[in-house]
């Protein structure tokens, strides 16, 4: 077998020195501040010109979201109120993050052969690639409830049940943990 040495392209003094790229990348930031505000003043002074780029600010002004936009997960209901997921178990086994977990039972209906007991999605892994929606054959899961509030001050409050993916229990959002002084204030939040 014969090996090949890949040559090193040669490094020029300018790409050497990072002083010069960080000027260029300070120009470029400076051009896009100047440009922005002298479009807001001519824009606040009744001048004609085109809009500047503008910060959202997300909890007064919600953010716009597109038609195929990937949000929180949401089970759908077949007509009775029960849950439409069969347990076929595609969703878990195609999820590249595997955090979905079914745990299967025999349904009551005789149309219909087994059903989940149990459905948990561990929202702090999920990667939201849509692929437990593709997989799903009876359209059980989706994810369109347009919900992109999923902050959560401890791992357990990421773990969504079945009752939270169908709207059977309001999921609220907790307060942050005790401070020093207060009650129930453990260990771990310390500072050293």
């Amino acid at each position: 077998m014969k090996v090949t040495t890949v040559p090193r392209p040669s490094r020029s003094l300018r790409t050497q020195v990072f002083v010069i790229e960080v000027w260029l990348g300070l120009v470029v930031t400076f051009r896009h501040l100047f440009v922005n505000l002298s479009r807001h003043i001519r824009r606040a002074l009744g001048l004609k010109a085109p809009p500047g780029s503008v910060t959202i600010q997300y909890p007064d002004d919600p953010a716009m979201l597109g038609k195929r936009a990937r949000t929180r997960h949401r089970l759908l209901q077949r007509e009775d109120g029960a849950p439409r997921c069969t347990a076929c178990l595609l969703c878990e086994t195609i999820c590249p993050a595997k955090c979905i977990r079914i745990t299967a039972e025999e349904a009551p209906d005789v149309y219909v052969e087994k059903r989940a007991k149990s459905f948990d999605i561990d929202l702090g892994l999920c990667v939201f690639c849509g692929y437990c929606v593709e997989a799903c054959p009876v359209d059980a899961i989706h994810m369109d409830s347009n919900n992109v509030e999923l902050s959560a001050y401890n791992r357990k409050d990421l773990i969504w049940t079945m009752d939270d993916m169908l709207g059977r229990k309001k999921h609220e959002f907790r307060t942050p943990p005790a401070g020093p002084t207060e009650p129930g204030y453990t260990q771990r939040y310390q500072e050293p």
